[in-house]
């Protein structure tokens, strides 16, 4: 468990995890259906079995938006596309896909395997329904999850990017135009154009009295959000794309004891020469690298009684990278791992360590440079 998630165990090798967002709208849809669908639809039964109900009939909801996320995932994995976890949260499910998909043939499948689960889901228990019979509970409860998985696939397939349809969507046109890039562009700014208008139209229902339009506003800002940062994401792809981790990497290291103090450390080399990596060595042997960052993380009334090596991050979990490693697949990586420096080592030599900080001045420079 992290501080934002609880692990539920993993599926098909793929890690499955909750928001505590989660329980917030667990508990609101159990609500809504204990006081209002189910009476409306049973009379006469007892508010707890209402309340049994709607917690067995947000549970299956859950479990549905999870089918979803892992028709997406098996079908990226069947593309050698790894997926790195399906995250079940206040507006429904995402998987994290680690790579864009190879081909628009394979963006288009994977987008769609989502929404096909559903409305396969739908007919399920629209089935249920047609045969539940005199079962009052079980065709009240397949009614609603007929319903709910066929809005939930229609509503995935609305074109705006990141939405499913809005994948589909940037599949067709990269398919067209043969960039994804460009593809990109125009789905993800169409995303923004449509979560603006579920903004719009969320804050007309409420100013009209319709309370339920606060939720279409949040459904509209996260979408507009997601699709932001998904162009945001295509651009620094542009950006760092074709550029090796040589041209970003700190070239300006020093070799340090472990048994050095932090304070010594920076007085000699931070403050006198301006260096920010270091490696760190014990009889010669390299045990692990700190940047400025780790110094930074230690208090400062600390740093004449702690070592190096209590700041330093061990070499057995570090990743070394190579020279000519793409800059952008090492970008990704942090983004799964965090930004811990790794060094760039060739025919056993060190020639620089690469942080998550050396990353954003490369980006602040290429910018520079491309906006002269």
């Amino acid at each position: 468990m992290n501080n934002q998630t609880i692990s539920l165990g993993r599926i098909l090798g793929i890690s499955i995890r909750l928001d505590y967002s989660w329980f917030l709208i667990f508990a609101l849809l159990t609500w809504s259906l204990a006081v209002s669908y189910f009476p409306a639809e049973l009379n006469g039964l007892p508010s707890a079995a209402y309340w049994v109900m709607g917690a067995a009939t947000a549970m299956m909801l859950f479990v549905s938006v999870l089918l979803h996320e892992l028709g997406h995932s098996v079908i990226a994995m069947r593309y050698k596309i790894p997926v790195r976890k399906i995250t079940l949260f206040i507006f429904g499910g995402v998987a994290e896909i680690g790579t864009e998909p190879p081909t628009p043939v394979a963006e288009f499948l994977i987008a769609i395997a989502g929404p096909i689960v559903s409305f396969t889901l739908a007919a399920l228990f629209a089935t249920l329904e047609l045969g539940a019979g005199a079962l009052a509970p079980i065709f009240v409860l397949a009614k609603y999850l007929a319903f709910i998985n066929g809005t939930l696939a229609l509503f995935n397939l609305i074109p705006g990017f990141p939405l499913d349809g809005g994948r589909v969507f940037r599949a067709v046109l990269w398919g067209i135009t043969g960039s994804l890039s460009r593809a990109t562009e125009i789905a993800a700014n169409l995303g923004r154009v449509i979560a603006f208008l579920f903004v719009a139209f969320g804050l007309w229902q409420t100013f009209t009295g319709d309370l339920s339009g606060l939720w279409i506003v949040f459904i509209g800002w996260f979408l507009l959000d997601a699709a932001s940062g998904q162009l945001e994401q295509q651009k620094l792809h542009d950006l760092l794309a074709r550029h090796p981790v040589s041209e970003a990497m700190n070239r300006n290291y020093a070799v340090v004891p472990a048994e050095m103090s932090l304070q010594e450390l920076v007085d000699r080399y931070v403050v006198g020469n301006g260096q920010r990596s270091f490696v760190v060595q014990r009889g010669g042997a390299v045990v692990g690298f700190v940047t400025v960052r780790q110094i930074r993380r230690i208090p400062r009334a600390q740093w004449t009684t702690t070592a190096v090596a209590q700041a330093m991050i061990p070499s057995a979990q570090v990743t070394a990278l190579r020279p000519d490693t793409e800059l952008w697949s090492v970008v990704e990586q942090m983004g799964r791992e965090g930004s811990t420096p790794m060094p760039v080592i060739s025919d056993g030599y060190t020639w620089g360590i690469l942080s998550g900080e050396d990353v954003s001045i490369f980006v602040r420079r290429l910018k520079e440079l491309n906006a002269a």
